[in-house]
């Protein structure tokens, strides 16, 4: 199997990577380089690991998270489907098992809240990786600057996934200086973010909850 290391020290991924956060930093938008799919890559597989997926599951899940942003080089727009056909020439090229490209793919394409839809359990790990990664690093202007995004992002003093101690629920724990950003503001821009991942959750037999300010939400 091609492996999450191979993958990430590659070249050509991260030439993409890199110029994929540049055009979005010219649009405006907030952090989308290494910090953003390393975390993705390595929360989607925890979340896995932590529901008894196999090691090869896992590293599937890692390997969609590295990549999944990678369409961004071409166009915001659509860049989860454009993202995937990078993502199957990449990992076909580098001789990944056909099976798991398309595992890869899928996920991949499936990631973003305007059109994907969880129809694997990798896809689904991805989109509650990528949804919940809201925090105040993100941030690339200047407070004078922000816009919604920028408020929502920058007023994140602390953000994780975790699971209730049965087991049965995934909560993302969030704490909003409000001073910054209102709460509100958070649903303002992140609901279909947030309706995505509870769809996710139940792909994975598991419910899901946001909490802001030690406050059950949802």
């Amino acid at each position: 199997m091609i492996s999450y290391e191979e993958i990430r020290n590659d070249k050509s991924v991260i030439a993409y990577i890199k110029a994929a956060d540049a055009s979005l930093a010219s649009l405006g938008y907030t952090e989308h380089s290494f910090a953003h799919v390393v975390k993705v890559a390595e929360d989607a597989a925890s979340l896995l690991s932590s529901l008894g997926y196999d090691e090869h599951t896992v590293e599937l899940a890692r390997i969609a998270g590295i990549l999944h942003d990678i369409g961004n080089v071409v166009n915001r727009q659509g860049h989860s489907q454009s993202g995937a056909l990078m993502a199957f020439r990449i990992l076909e090229k580098m001789g990944m098992q056909p099976e798991d490209v398309a595992a890869v793919v899928t996920a991949i394409g499936n990631h973003d809240e305007g059109d994907g839809v969880p129809v694997s359990d990798i896809a689904a790990a991805l989109i509650i990786a990528d949804k919940s990664d809201v925090r105040r690093s993100r941030v690339r202007e200047k407070q004078a600057d922000f816009d919604i995004h920028d408020r929502v992002n920058y007023s994140v003093t602390s953000s994780r996934l975790a699971f209730s101690e049965d087991g049965r629920r995934l909560e993302l724990i969030l704490e909003i200086d409000t001073a910054i950003s209102p709460v509100m503001e958070y649903f303002e821009i992140f609901l279909g973010r947030m309706l995505l991942c509870r769809k996710a959750a139940d792909r994975l037999g598991v419910e899901f909850g946001l909490v802001i300010n030690s406050q059950k939400i949802i």
